[in-house]
């Protein structure tokens, strides 16, 4: 608790969160759209790295595509030595609804792996109308979404720590 201010949390920036020191975390990456995808896994990495991740901690495995990131993310959430998931996939608005379908079910998907495990798994899954948008979101003008789902799995996971370990108090500061 912040002894200045006892419902301000100890932790002022969010970033601080962002220390994947001591942390294994499994990406689980699509090979459908592998441009992208593969965009979006050096994002992640990056992020893991700048976030004093160690050299060994990154483990990586390939889903075919979207829909079976759910299976594999699975079973990397249930190894022992993984600490988070991150799992990368781009899906492209097509003629049909097809889109809509395909990533509600990883999203609910990937929710239960968290539920089940008690893991953060990240949702790096792109959901663009166009490639030009899925490419300005894979290291282009928007920014790298394979970065952002490592940084919220590093944070989630430090915090999920830190909530096991007795170390927040009912109003969620930092003991």
């Amino acid at each position: 608790m912040n002894p200045m201010n006892p419902m301000k949390p100890a932790v002022s920036d969010p970033s601080d969160a962002i220390d994947a020191s001591g942390f294994r975390i499994g990406i689980v990456e699509s090979c459908y759209h592998q441009e992208i995808c593969g965009e979006l896994r050096k994002g992640a990495a990056e992020a893991y790295f700048a976030a004093s991740g160690d050299a060994d901690g990154l483990v990586h495995a390939f889903a075919p595509g979207a829909f079976e990131l759910v299976a594999v993310s699975l079973e990397m959430a249930q190894r022992t030595d993984i600490d988070a998931v991150v799992a990368l996939g781009c899906v492209l608005t097509g003629e049909t609804n097809h889109d809509r379908y395909l990533c509600d079910a990883v999203a609910h998907g990937l929710t239960e792996i968290t539920i089940r495990t008690g893991k953060a798994v990240a949702f790096g899954v792109l959901t663009c109308l166009t490639i030009e948008q899925a490419r300005a979101r894979a290291g282009g003008s928007k920014g790298n979404k394979g970065s952002d789902a490592m940084n919220a799995a590093i944070a989630a996971t430090r915090s999920m720590q830190m909530i096991r370990a007795g170390r927040i108090d009912a109003v969620g500061a930092e003991r």
